[in-house]
Parts: structure tokens; C-alpha cells; sequence
């Protein structure tokens, strides 16, 4: 299985998406500050994901939700997926 997810920084709330095949490795070694990108700007919670079957897939929607480029766009869109009959 492969996911797409988004995790939040706890301290200041910034977002990042990104694609894994291993969800739970990849959010330690965030939270380990073994991500460039991340690094010192933790701890990170897991604020979505979704799993597909393929690598594909998983890149195709982390692709599209970082064509968003608005944050409040990407929370809303979010909150639909979690409650979609909200």
C-alpha cells in the first residue's frame, strides 16, 4: 500500500504533504528531524491520509493537493474527505 498524506506542525501549524509506502516510518523519521524540509519545525501530527494500491495513485493526489497552494483550500478540502456528508 502506498499513501498520500498531510501532516501539521504543532507548534506552527504549517502544513506538508508527501507519499509513502511505510505511513508510520515516515511520520517518526519527520518527527525525528530526518526530513530536510521538516527538519526543527516539529512535532508533526498525521492530519489525513489515504491509501492506494499503487505508487501512482499515492503521487497523483499528493500532486494535486500541493497544486492547491492555498492552506485554508487544503483544510476545507480535507475536512470534506474526513466528513463527506458535511
Amino acid at each position: 500500500m502506498f499513501h498520500t498524506y498531510v501532516i501539521q506542525s504543532t507548534t506552527s501549524g504549517i502544513l506538508y504533504i508527501g507519499q509513502t509506502n511505510n505511513l508510520h516510518d515516515r511520520i517518526h523519521r519527520h518527527n525525528t528531524n530526518r526530513n530536510k524540509w521538516t527538519k526543527n519545525k516539529g512535532p508533526w501530527v498525521l492530519i489525513f491520509s489515504l491509501a492506494f494500491e499503487s505508487r501512482a495513485e499515492a503521487m497523483a493526489l499528493e500532486t494535486k493537493l500541493k497544486s492547491f497552494k492555498n492552506r485554508e483550500y487544503l483544510l476545507v478540502w480535507i475536512e470534506q474527505q474526513n466528513n463527506p456528508t458535511a
